[in-house]
C-alpha cells in the first residue's frame, strides 16, 4: 500500500474510534422523543378483558348487578387531571369519533374525576345495574340505572331491547381552556381514548 493509502486507513480508523467513544455521550445528552398518550381500558370483574357479564350472558335483566373495572394510565410526561364521562347509547346514536377526536353528543350520565401522576395508573371499580325499563311498542326503554349506588334517570330505547352500549370517554383538563376537553395533542396530531361495551336489556314477562 502507498503512503496515501495508509494515511486514508489511519484517518478512517481514528474517525470510527472517535465516533464509538462519543456515541454513548451523544445518546445520553440527546433528548429522546416519546409519544405522549393516555390509556383507557374497561376490564371484566376479574380485571381481565373477559367476563363482562354475569354468567357471560349479555342479556341483562332488571336488578342484575354488573361489575367492571376501569383502568387508566398516564404517559403524558406530567400529572394530568382527568375525567371519565359515561354515556348510555343505543346502536343508532353517534359514538365518539377517533379520527376527528369528537365526543359523542349523547348526555353524560355519570362522571369520574381523578388526578393521575406521570406514569401513574388508576384502577376504579364500576358497578351498575338496570333498575327500571319500559316497553314502548317494539322498543324497550331504559329509564333508570344504578351506577355505584347512584340512581340515574335516563331515556334511551332500542328495538327489542337489543344493542344498548355504555360508552366511556376520557377527557383531560386543559389549563388554557380552563375546562376539560375530549382527547389531547401529541405533536401535531390530536389523539383521544374511549371504550364501549354492548348489552341487551331484558324485560321479563310474567
Amino acid at each position: 500500500m502507498s503512503l496515501d493509502d495508509w494515511h486514508l486507513v489511519f484517518v478512517s480508523v481514528c474517525l470510527i474510534l472517535i465516533f464509538a467513544a462519543c456515541a454513548p455521550v451523544i445518546m445520553t445528552l440527546a433528548p429522546i422523543r416519546e409519544e405522549s398518550f393516555m390509556a383507557l381500558a374497561v376490564l371484566g370483574e376479574e380485571g381481565m378483558a373477559e367476563s363482562y357479564y354475569p354468567d357471560d350472558d349479555p342479556e341483562i335483566e332488571v336488578g342484575e348487578d354488573v361489575h367492571w373495572i376501569l383502568y387508566l394510565n398516564n404517559h403524558m410526561g406530567e400529572a394530568q387531571y382527568v375525567s371519565v364521562k359515561v354515556k348510555l347509547l343505543n346502536s343508532t346514536m353517534s359514538a365518539p369519533n377517533s379520527t376527528s377526536c369528537s365526543q359523542s353528543p349523547a348526555s353524560t350520565i355519570y362522571e369520574i374525576r381523578q388526578v393521575l401522576l406521570d406514569n401513574g395508573t388508576w384502577i376504579y371499580p364500576f358497578s351498575w345495574s338496570v333498575v327500571d325499563i319500559e316497553r314502548v311498542g317494539d322498543f324497550i326503554e331504559v329509564t333508570q340505572l344504578l351506577v355505584n349506588r347512584d340512581f340515574i334517570e335516563v331515556e334511551v330505547l332500542s328495538k327489542d331491547g337489543c344493542n344498548f352500549r355504555i360508552v366511556f370517554e376520557l377527557w383531560i383538563y386543559d389549563s388554557d381552556l380552563k375546562d376539560f376537553r375530549f382527547g389531547w395533542n401529541s405533536g401535531d396530531e390530536s389523539r383521544c381514548a374511549w371504550n364501549q361495551i354492548w348489552f341487551n336489556a331484558t324485560l321479563t314477562e310474567y
